[in-house]
């Protein structure tokens, strides 16, 4: 009796080629980003290689940053037999939501071989205010 592949069967299925096809396509269309915050403040890099910064844009609504933009690139090689030719197309967008203490208002964002790097300030915490309380006689 011959088991199918998701048995570890001998016959492979019609969609092995497909498998993983959705991964490798997210993968593109967002691009890997780390974060991390220091004292005062916080620090978001995206891969973007091959982005123009004409490219990419980078919004700030409602406490979530956004950076979208789109990937193209050409290449063209010609010799005296032969011609190559290449393209590659695509957008993408990540989206980040800020912590409450995130200075949305004061982001500042950087390109530079590839990464692109927002440092978002956090906000100065407030010293406590004290208020006098009149007392009305009675």
């Amino acid at each position: 009796m011959v088991e199918s592949t998701q048995h570890g069967g001998f016959w492979p299925s019609i969609y092995d080629p497909l498998r993983g096809f959705g991964t490798k396509l997210a993968k593109f269309f967002h691009p890997a980003s780390d974060a991390s915050q220091a004292r005062d403040a916080y620090r978001i890099s995206l891969e973007l290689p091959g982005v123009a910064e004409d490219d990419v844009e980078v919004s700030v609504h409602d406490g979530v940053i956004t950076v979208s933009g789109e990937k193209k690139q050409e290449r063209e090689e010609k010799g005296d037999t032969w011609y190559f030719s290449e393209r590659q197309y695509g957008t993408f967008s990540r989206s980040f939501r800020l912590p409450a203490d995130a200075d949305g208002d004061k982001v500042s964002a950087e390109l530079k071989d590839g990464v692109l790097t927002l440092i978002v300030p956090k906000v100065k915490p407030k010293e406590p205010e004290s208020t006098k309380v009149q007392i009305k006689r009675g």
